[in-house]
């Protein structure tokens, strides 16, 4: 007979967005059951840079030493190195009032076990080694989801019913597709491959990007990257958007070591050094999954596509959706009034939606090797103008008062349509 379970809110999946979701519910009082199909600690295919955006979300949750880089695991950046067109230019992260100064890496195991492990402290459930299954539907409302099926390696099956569900399964997000909710064709779509390499770089401060990526003579829209880990690698991958007409064409695998293999000498990287096999991973971007509430559902993070168009990240925007989600879960229960998980959606589209909007435009424009080459080779020396750059593509801008620049990004992002 299948284990029932009563809770406020169930999550499916424990990555970044289910487990920053778990905790802020915890901290509200609310019974919360997280399930997840994997162990902790688990790999997932990701560039390890936590950006300010990122490091702001970690102090939310009250994980200070780790925003600071003070504990084991955790290394500290200041700003990004960027290389292409022949130039290298360094660019500090922006002094603000709504971000902090710095960036962090931490690879994947350790910084989604960290979270998890803080979920639980704040009182939430994890159960590991859960695979949901499908949706359990209200008898009353049978348009409504009231909670998730799961089992688990050793036959087991269970029941958590719940009167909120947040979907934080990842990109492919089993959950929302068994809620019809399928990817948007009509949405940018990146992949990003990595491995690792031993190196002596563990202290270098900066996060090394290369506009440098190429198919024969022509110059791709993405980027590779080198980011200094704590435990004395480096991550090296490279993303490339689908608004490249050479998307499909691509080896990403191969991609990858010819890019490495063409680096100068003294970044001492070879395949004799290398830790690990060369893995990929798609990365769903600019809302490619909607509506994000649905049916008693809020999608949280790569579930919802909420991954940055601008640059490919996705942890930021994965903790701060569940932050919001987390948000909207507590009123609606505090109000039993389930109609206001709608508002979820609806703030969704007005924080990000015209930047997403921007972030589509901006794909397709450096979809053309052409426009590509122009940007790195004439817009590189020029600091101010990347200094700019870097304020609109990692979207770090003060809201109030802000500068210059902010007031252009900002009002920029504020017109433009969301869809």
């Amino acid at each position: 007979m299948a284990q029932v379970r009563y809770a406020d809110v169930v999550i499916v999946g424990a990555g970044p967005g289910g487990s920053t979701a778990a905790a802020h519910l915890a901290d509200a009082g609310r019974d919360v059951v997280v399930l997840d199909k994997d162990h902790f600690p688990r790999e997932k295919v990701c560039g390890d840079g936590l950006t300010p955006r990122a490091v702001k979300q970690l102090v939310a949750l009250g994980l200070r030493d780790e925003a600071e880089g003070r504990v084991a695991g955790w290394a500290r950046s200041t700003g990004l190195r960027v290389h292409g067109g022949g130039h290298v230019i360094e660019l500090p992260w922006p002094e603000l009032t709504d971000f902090p100064g710095h960036s962090l890496t931490c690879v994947r195991s350790t910084f989604d076990h960290t979270l998890a492990q803080h979920a639980v402290k704040r009182g939430a459930q994890v159960q590991e080694g859960a695979e949901v299954t499908g949706p359990v539907w209200s008898t009353r409302r049978p348009d409504r989801v009231a909670g998730v099926r799961w089992k688990d390696e050793e036959g087991n099956e269970g029941e958590v019913r719940a009167p909120v569900v947040l979907a934080a399964d990842g990109a492919s997000s089993r959950f929302a597709v068994a809620l019809d909710l399928h990817r948007r064709d009509d949405r940018p779509m990146a992949v990003a491959v990595r491995t690792y390499y031993r190196s002596d770089r563990r202290d270098d401060v900066w996060l090394s990007s290369f506009l440098e990526l190429r198919h024969g003579d022509d110059l791709l829209p993405g980027y590779g990257w080198i980011f200094p880990m704590a435990d004395g690698t480096v991550n090296v991958g490279a993303g490339l958007p689908d608004s490249s007409r050479h998307f499909r064409q691509v080896n990403y695998r191969r991609l990858l070591q010819r890019w490495v293999e063409g680096l100068p000498d003294h970044w001492g990287l070879s395949d004799a050094i290398r830790d690990g096999r060369i893995r990929s991973g798609p990365l769903p971007m600019g809302f490619s999954r909607k509506p994000h509430a649905h049916r008693g559902v809020l999608l949280i993070g790569d579930a919802g596509g909420h991954i940055n168009p601008m640059n490919g990240e996705g942890i930021a925007y994965a903790m701060e959706s569940a932050q919001l989600a987390a948000e909207t879960a507590d009123r609606a229960l505090e109000t039993r009034r389930t109609d206001t998980l709608r508002m979820y959606a609806v703030e969704l589209d007005r924080r990000w939606g015209g930047y997403y909007t921007l972030g589509r435009l901006f794909l397709e424009l450096i979809g053309h090797p052409e426009i590509m080459r122009v940007c790195t080779e004439y817009g590189l020396p020029r600091r101010r103008l990347m200094a700019f750059v870097m304020k609109l593509l990692a979207n770090l801008t003060d809201q109030r008062p802000g500068d210059a620049m902010d007031v252009v990004i900002n009002t920029a992002s504020r017109i433009a349509p969301a869809a």
